[in-house]
C-alpha cells in the first residue's frame, strides 16, 4: 500500500509534447466555471414543466434535488481535495471500488456527455437560425461545433477564458433576473407594474401542493438532469494552479449557489406569475415572467441568455467528455493515444474523437430523431443517478484509506460519516426506483434504457478484467493516481 496517491500528470513535465496536462486555468476560471456548472440550459427550458407538474411545490422539488446534489459534491469534494485528477470520481472508484467500476462509470460519462453534445448543439441552432435563417439549422451547428473545439484544442486556458465570459453572462443574468423580480414581487420596481406578482401566488390557485404531495416526487425527476455539471469543477482543479484550494471552494460554495441560481430564481417565478399561467408553458418560464413586467423584447433577451447557457454546456461537455477519455486512456481502460497530449497540454486526440462522436450524434439527431437520438438521450439519461451512486460508494471506502494512509488530506470531510452517505445513497436508489413507475415523463423507458447500456459496460469491463488480469500483473501499470496493487487490494 502506498504512503500517498501519486501526484496528477497535470504537474508532470509541463511543455513537452506528451508530459500530460498543464496547470493553465487560472482562479478566476475555476471559481467561474464552479458557479456556471451549477446553471445548465435546463434551468432556463425545463422549468415551466416542472412547475406545471407541481405547481409551487416545485420548489420542495428544488430543494430535494438541491440538497442531493450538496452532499453528493461533499462526498467528491473529500475525495477531489485528498487526490485532485482529471479522472475525477471515474479514478477515486477505480481505486475504492475496482478497476471494474472506474472504467465502467468513465465511459458511461463520457457517453452522457457526449450526447449532451448533440443536444446542445441542436438547441443553439434552432436559435441562432431564427437569428440568420440564411444559415440552415444543420449548419450552425456545424458552426458552433467547429469553434469550441477549436478553442478546446489550443489550450485549457483558452477554454477556461470560454467559460469564465459564458458563465459569467448566465450569473449576472439570473442575479438581475431575482433582483428585478423581487423588486417587482414587492411593488417597489420603478415604472413596473405587475398585477399579477406577489407572494400570494404561492398559496393563492389551488394551495402550494394544488396537485398534491406525490407531484413533489413528479417534480423531482423533472428537475434532476437540469443539475448534471456540478461536478465539472472536481474535473478542471487538476489543470489548475492549486487543485486542493479549488476543490475546496469550488466544495465549500455549493450550497450557496444552488439557494440562489435554483431556489432563488425559481421562486420568483412563481412569485411573479400563478403557476398555471398559460404563458408559463407556452413561453417558457422566464420569458413570461420576463414578459409579465413588460419589459420589451424578453423573449429576445432570454433566447441569448439561453444561447450562452447552451454554448457554456457545449464548451464544458466537449472539455469534460474529453478529460474523461484523456483519464481513461491515462490508465489503461482506453486507447493510449487518448493519454498522449500536446506541447501545450492538450488531450487532441481524446477531443477529436469526443468530437466526432458528438458530430454523429447530431447527425442521428437530424435523421433519425424518433428512433435512433431519441435511444441515444433515453439510454444515457439516468447517467447522471448513476454517477453520484457511485461517488457515494467510492467516498465511504476512499475514507477509510485516505485516513489511513494520508490523514493530512483531509482538508474537506463529509458531514456525518458514514451515516449520511448512506442515506443519500438510499435517496439516489429511491429516485431510481420511483422513475420506474414514471410512464407519463418516460422515466421508466430512461432508467431501463440507461440499465442497459451500464450492463453491456460492466460486461465489457469484467471481461476485459478477467481477460487481461494477467498481463496486467506482471506487467508495470500506467499512472492513475494510485498503484495497481493498491487498486487490486481496494477493489477485491
Amino acid at each position: 500500500m502506498t504512503s500517498q496517491p501519486t501526484p496528477t500528470k497535470a504537474a508532470q513535465a509541463p511543455g513537452e509534447p506528451g508530459g500530460g496536462l498543464q496547470a493553465g486555468l487560472k482562479n478566476r476560471h475555476l471559481s467561474m466555471i464552479a458557479i456556471g456548472g451549477v446553471i445548465g440550459a435546463g434551468l432556463f427550458v425545463g422549468s415551466s414543466s416542472g412547475i406545471a407538474t407541481a405547481g409551487p411545490g416545485i420548489l420542495l422539488s428544488y430543494a430535494l434535488v438541491g440538497t442531493l446534489v450538496v452532499l453528493v459534491m461533499r462526498m467528491l469534494g473529500e475525495m477531489s481535495a485528498a487526490n485532485p485528477t482529471s479522472g475525477s470520481f471515474s479514478a477515486h472508484a477505480d481505486r475504492a471500488l475496482g478497476r471494474w467500476a472506474g472504467f465502467s462509470i468513465g465511459w458511461l460519462y463520457w457517453f452522457f456527455w457526449v450526447v449532451v453534445l448533440a443536444v446542445e448543439a441542436t438547441a443553439g441552432a434552432k436559435i441562432l437560425e431564427g437569428w440568420v435563417p440564411a444559415v440552415p439549422q444543420w449548419g450552425w451547428a456545424l458552426i458552433v461545433m467547429v469553434v469550441l473545439t477549436a478553442t478546446n484544442l489550443v489550450s485549457v486556458g483558452s477554454y477556461g477564458e470560454f467559460e469564465f465570459w459564458f458563465a459569467g453572462i448566465k450569473v449576472v443574468a439570473i442575479g438581475a433576473f431575482i433582483v428585478v423580480g423581487a423588486l417587482a414581487i414587492f411593488g417597489v420596481l420603478p415604472g413596473v407594474d405587475a398585477p399579477k406578482a406577489g407572494l400570494d401566488n404561492l398559496t393563492g390557485h389551488g394551495g402550494f401542493l394544488p396537485h398534491g404531495p406525490g407531484a413533489i416526487l413528479t417534480g423531482v425527476l423533472l428537475v434532476v438532469f437540469s443539475f448534471m455539471g456540478s461536478e465539472i469543477a472536481t474535473l478542471a482543479a487538476g489543470e489548475s494552479e492549486d487543485p486542493q484550494r479549488a476543490v475546496t471552494k469550488s466544495t465549500n460554495s455549493i450550497i450557496w449557489r444552488i439557494a440562489v441560481f435554483y431556489l432563488g430564481s425559481i421562486l420568483v417565478v412563481v412569485a411573479l406569475l400563478p403557476w398555471n399561467d398559460p404563458s408559463i408553458k407556452d413561453k417558457g418560464s422566464y420569458v413570461a415572467a420576463l414578459d409579465s413586467l413588460g419589459i420589451a423584447h424578453a423573449g429576445q433577451i432570454m433566447n441569448f441568455i439561453v444561447l450562452t447557457s447552451v454554448l457554456s454546456c457545449l464548451n464544458s461537455g466537449l472539455y469534460t467528455a474529453s478529460r474523461m477519455a484523456f483519464s481513461l486512456g491515462q490508465r489503461g481502460d482506453a486507447p493510449k493515444s487518448f493519454a498522449r497530449t500536446t506541447g501545450r497540454g492538450v488531450p487532441m486526440t481524446a477531443i477529436l474523437v469526443s468530437v466526432v462522436f458528438g458530430f454523429v450524434a447530431v447527425f442521428f439527431n437530424y435523421k433519425f430523431p424518433d428512433s435512433v437520438f431519441l435511444f441515444l438521450v433515453n439510454s444515457s439519461g439516468a447517467v447522471a443517478l448513476f454517477v453520484w451512486l457511485v461517488i457515494c460508494f467510492s467516498q465511504l471506502r476512499m475514507r477509510k484509506i485516505i485516513q489511513r494512509e494520508a490523514p493530512e488530506k483531509l482538508v474537506v470531510r463529509m458531514w456525518l460519516y458514514p451515516y449520511l452517505t448512506w442515506a443519500t445513497a438510499a435517496m439516489i436508489v429511491f429516485v431510481l426506483g420511483y422513475m420506474l413507475t414514471d410512464t407519463e415523463h418516460d422515466g421508466r423507458e430512461t432508467v431501463l434504457l440507461s440499465l442497459l447500456v451500464a450492463a453491456v459496460v460492466l460486461v465489457i469491463a469484467f471481461v476485459r478484467q478477467k481477460v487481461g488480469a494477467g498481463a496486467r500483473s506482471s506487467a508495470q501499470p500506467v499512472e492513475s493516481g494510485a498503484p495497481e496493487e493498491t487498486r487490486a487490494e481496494v477493489g477485491a
